[in-house]
């Protein structure tokens, strides 16, 4: 039978997994929320 406390125990994440993980949080990407207040900025100078 499997002992799954010890097979937790045993496991580490591969690097690639580690590394990726790292460069998409570190990206900071315009996102919908960001395009809108721009636009709502836009428009408060504007009118």
């Amino acid at each position: 039978m499997i002992n799954f406390e010890e097979e937790l125990k045993k496991f580490h994440p591969s690097l690639e997994v580690e590394e990726a993980e790292e460069a998409i949080y570190n990206h900071d990407m315009t996102d919908m929320m960001d395009i809108l207040k721009e636009i709502i900025k836009d428009s408060k100078e504007k009118g």
